[in-house]
């Protein structure tokens, strides 16, 4: 009964569309207002048919990657996953399993990002592959794929721009999610039983970090240089190196808390992380060790740049020319910075009706002091007005914080503060040398309502440039 109110809700505002549709036709052509539910109900049924018979990513075989294809094989084994699998590589950060056909029977294609087959030890990208394919165990039976398909699409719907009423979706979806999540930490007991507890906890971590990573810089990268006809060829080699400093790490963290925060509708099927990370079986001992380094990848130089031509979009029949290569280790701190969003402070001059950063900041910080900063937190993003009440507060912390440490980033650096970080344009260094990172300090004033910090930084840059101009 679940599921099939959820797929109602879903579709009814297709229904509700086809029948205006139908008395638009009764309305002003009759002979054909039959055509109208037929049209719509075979563009839906098309759609969704080449949705599902196009499988993403490229097909790693056993025979080109046997390492690979020993290690998924010993997992589905240990997991007791009979059907047949294909491997296939993706160019984003994604681990996932997609229902296919092969040799004229079921089978599924195990998906295994790129960039956790390059940074995930063995061990780890065991434990990611054990999690995926126990997963599918655990929703196997009728009733639960039955309410995992209805929650899918109704929580696809929401996405779209005629969605169907919060009210109506949202207790179905909080309804439906206990039985995934039920689901999600009993395949992450059934991993830790595999690789151990240890691998497991890593593995969550890091794939969290290089998700977020992939999303927020990664992507900023991509969308800069897209701009400029370019493309990072060594995007994966940048990815890899950002991960590892520390900053770009505790920046990937707080992304990973706030995205998890942030589930207005229950749609999210998977625990926050820190709650799967609590539930792990505290002493699992792998049952076999993988290795402590990245399963080998005997075409790894063929799969990268097979990778990057689908981040770039090279195989696109509407580009007049490809795009051309550049490379990010090649580039200076300054350069890397340009291709940062530097919107936030844009916004905030003109949300405060300021011309100056310094005036614009104290205004902000003003409304942080009174209370109004949510207010302003609209102003620098129209669609928070339009978000449900549960997911505004923190969608508007990171809105305000993004603002007020870039700002705070241009009323410092003509104040003697300099740059201290490659990756990270928000990270200086103080004329004292003490080196601060402007973003997790403006994301802790932010939380705690208390803009103290802050405007003694700003006091301080306009004391040091009344000296200097003195």
């Amino acid at each position: 009964m679940l599921a099939a109110a959820m797929l109602v809700v879903a579709w009814l505002p297709t229904a509700v569309v086809g029948v205006a549709l139908v008395l638009a036709g009764l309305a002003w052509a009759p002979h054909a207002v039959v055509l109208v539910p037929l049209t719509l109900f075979v563009a839906g049924f098309v759609g969704e048919a080449m949705r599902r018979e196009r499988l993403p990513g490229k097909a790693l075989r056993p025979g080109d990657e046997p390492e690979l294809a020993a290690l998924v094989r010993d997992v589905a084994g240990r997991i007791g996953f009979r059907e047949p699998l294909l491997v296939r590589v993706v160019p984003t950060v994604d681990a996932s399993l997609a229902p296919t056909r092969a040799a004229g029977g079921r089978a599924y294609a195990l998906l295994l990002g790129y960039p956790l087959l390059r940074l995930l030890s063995a061990d780890q990208l065991a434990s990611v592959v054990a999690h995926e394919l126990a997963h599918e165990e655990h929703v196997r039976d009728r009733r639960t794929a039955a309410l995992r398909f209805a929650r899918q699409v109704l929580a696809d719907r929401m996405e779209r721009r005629f969605r169907p009423l919060a009210r109506l979706a949202a207790p179905l979806l909080r309804a439906s999610q206990p039985p995934m999540w039920r689901a999600e930490l009993a395949a992450d007991a059934d991993a830790a039983r595999v690789t151990g507890s240890a691998a497991t906890a890593q593995a969550l971590r890091r794939t969290g970090l290089l998700h977020e990573a992939f999303e927020g810089l990664g992507s900023t990268w991509w969308s800069a240089l897209t701009e400029e006809d370019t493309y990072p060829v060594d995007f994966y080699d940048a990815l890899e190196t950002a991960v590892r400093d520390p900053y770009v790490a505790a920046r990937a963290a707080r992304g990973v808390a706030e995205e998890d925060a942030v589930a207005p509708y229950a749609t999210a099927d998977h625990p926050p992380a820190e709650q799967r990370l609590a539930a792990l079986p505290p002493d699992a001992v792998a049952a076999a060790a993988y290795g402590a380094e990245p399963v080998t990848l005997r075409a790894a130089a063929s799969i990268e740049r097979w990778c990057l031509g689908g981040l770039a979009g090279l195989d696109d029949p509407d580009l007049d020319d490809d795009p051309r290569p550049v490379r990010l280790l090649d580039m200076a701190p300054d350069q890397l910075h340009a291709l940062g969003d530097e919107t936030g402070k844009d916004l905030l001059l003109l949300a405060t009706g300021e011309e100056s950063p310094e005036r614009a900041l104290s205004a902000a910080l003003d409304a942080l002091a009174d209370g109004t900063w949510l207010r302003l937190a609209g102003l620098l993003e129209p669609g928070l007005r339009r978000m449900p009440a549960a997911a505004r507060t923190t969608v508007a912390q990171a809105v305000l914080t993004a603002a007020l440490a870039q700002t705070l980033h241009a009323v410092l650096r003509p104040a003697g503060w300099t740059r201290a970080h490659r990756w990270l344009a928000t990270v200086l260094t103080a004329p004292d040398g003490t080196v601060t990172d402007l973003h997790e300090l403006a994301a802790q004033a932010v939380r705690a309502g208390d803009p103290a910090p802050l405007r003694a930084l700003l006091t301080a840059a306009a004391k040091t440039r009344k000296e200097a101009a003195a």
